[in-house]
């Protein structure tokens, strides 16, 4: 019997990287692969790359070049690089960073167990030269769904081969979840987060001057409902409380599925999937938010009031420069439209800052803006090109030094806003989805367990802490009181469990 080799995913960048990494975990286990958590203890190690802004493609090298020390002193035996950068790059990555042993592009993904195998057995495969995946599908979106079968869209599975009909869930091994449809993905977790991403749709159909994602992600696809449905409850089988939807525009969901209020259905239905307890939505475009999303996201039981909000910037002028739309005034009265409904909904977002041609009155516009929203979250980024990119060929560039400072001032008054919009929660009742539970005995600036409340999602945006953790456990829902803060982050005394 041949040794059973051992793979490890290491996953940069966004939650739809992880949802990819999961994917192609099921594939992997389903094919008779070991998946371990450190890269240390693989054979080979398979990093899912960010290409997104310069900072997170430099990550993403160091993970590489980490992973490739172990090779020298580890049982690690190669080094594979999938994911976005991977993908913008192909062989460009492949001759600047020969420590990796392979680069793999999305088109890999489908036959990603006999791609490691050739690499682990000293064979190569050749990186792919990248090329604009807007232009795989057709340009109308209602003609997409039919096309989109013989092209790979990582998160949505793959059509299976005529002759290959999908394999039972009793040939499947325990924890991978069964492709119940052509574009339904293999899945396996990669840890026991009561929390997890489900992707809504791959790509993107606008064409903000700062953003190369649509160019290596592609158009704007949908997945069918009945396997967003389907893969949800799968992950509640396997403990998840709270479900995630994420892709790069959610607002657009359904559009090439001839509904373009698609996500209004389907979220309630979500919702109703027994052993869930939250639904939240990310990625919404403040253009294409319209009355009866609101509605839904404020109204429904069980989904988070929750608004991620891509507003980039306020000012009108550097907003059309981006290719966007808007200005301080319209999404002001977006924002007071959401809290009047909502009064505890959250809202989160992130701006640019030193956009080529950005006047010092286009800067005061973006803190006014900022000073008025009350936004729970902010990021804040300062401009860089990127390749590709229009705005790379834009004028009136702004000195780094200018943009550093901008940066550096836009920071620390996010950092006092958000820090104050937390102050004002003092005294309100949440529901908290317990994520961990510490041992009492604890130092005095420790705290026993955390969690997050509606308006706070994974990784970005605060969390509630607990002083005790008796009684708490990890996916439990609790409603609790603020009775503190520590910058975003909320102190707060458990109440009860939730009614639910």
């Amino acid at each position: 019997m041949p040794e059973r080799r051992t793979v490890a995913l290491v996953t940069l960048g966004c939650a739809r990287n992880e949802v990819d990494s999961e994917e192609l975990a099921g594939r992997l286990a389903a094919d008779g692969w070991e998946l371990v958590e450190e890269a240390a203890d693989a054979d080979v190690a398979v990093v899912n790359t960010c290409g997104f802004v310069e900072a997170a493609k430099k990550d993403s090298v160091d993970a590489l070049l980490e992973a490739n020390d172990l090779k020298d002193h580890g049982r690690t035996q190669a080094v594979v690089a999938v994911g976005c950068m991977a993908e913008r790059y192909g062989k460009e990555l492949a001759e600047a960073l020969p420590e990796a042993d392979g680069v793999l592009g999305f088109d890999d993904y489908a036959d990603i167990s006999d791609r490691l195998r050739t690499i682990l057995s000293g064979g190569v495969h050749a990186s792919h030269t990248p090329r604009d995946r807007r232009k795989l599908l057709p340009l109308s979106p209602v003609e997409r769904q039919g096309a989109a079968s013989a092209v790979a869209l990582p998160g949505h599975g793959a059509l299976q081969a005529p002759a290959e009909p999908p394999r039972a869930p009793a040939d499947l091994p325990e924890g991978v979840a069964p492709a119940s449809g052509p574009r339904a993905p293999l899945r396996r977790r990669l840890d026991t987060s009561p929390v997890a991403s489900v992707k809504l749709a791959s790509g993107c159909d606008r064409r903000c001057s700062f953003c190369a994602i649509p160019s290596f992600r592609g158009s704007f696809v949908s997945r069918r409902p009945g396997d967003v449905l389907g893969e949800t409850r799968w992950l509640a089988e396997q403990g998840v409380k709270e479900v995630m939807l994420v892709s790069e525009n959610n607002t657009s969901y359904g559009k090439d599925l001839g509904d373009i209020r698609l996500l209004e259905t389907l979220l309630p239905e979500l919702a109703a999937v027994d052993g869930i307890e939250r639904v939240r939505v990310s990625y919404l475009q403040p253009a294409e938010m319209r009355p009866g999303l609101i509605d839904v996201l404020t109204s429904t039981e069980k989904v988070a009031p929750y608004f991620d909000l891509s507003f980039q910037h306020s000012a009108p002028a550097v907003l059309r420069s981006m290719r966007r739309f808007g200005d301080t005034d319209r999404f002001l009265e977006l924002l007071d439209t959401i809290r009047g409904k909502a009064p505890q909904a959250g809202v989160r977002s992130n701006f640019i800052v030193g956009f080529p041609g950005e006047t010092e009155e286009d800067f005061a516009e973006l803190e006014r803006f900022l000073v008025h929203a009350r936004l729970d979250a902010i990021g804040v980024f300062g401009y860089s090109d990127e390749d590709g990119t229009e705005a790379a060929t834009y004028e009136g560039k702004l000195d780094q030094e200018v943009v550093d400072a901008r940066l550096a001032h836009l920071s620390r008054l996010a950092e006092e806003l958000t820090a104050q919009r937390a102050e004002e929660r003092l005294g309100e009742t949440l529901e908290v989805l317990v994520e961990s539970v510490e041992s009492d005995d604890l130092d005095d600036d420790e705290y026993a367990a955390a969690g997050r409340a509606e308006h706070q999602a994974p990784e970005t945006d605060g969390q509630v802490l607990f002083t005790t953790g008796a009684g708490l456990a990890v996916g439990r829902m609790v409603t609790a009181k603020v009775v503190g803060t520590e910058g975003v982050d909320l102190v707060a005394e458990v109440l009860e469990e939730a009614g639910r």
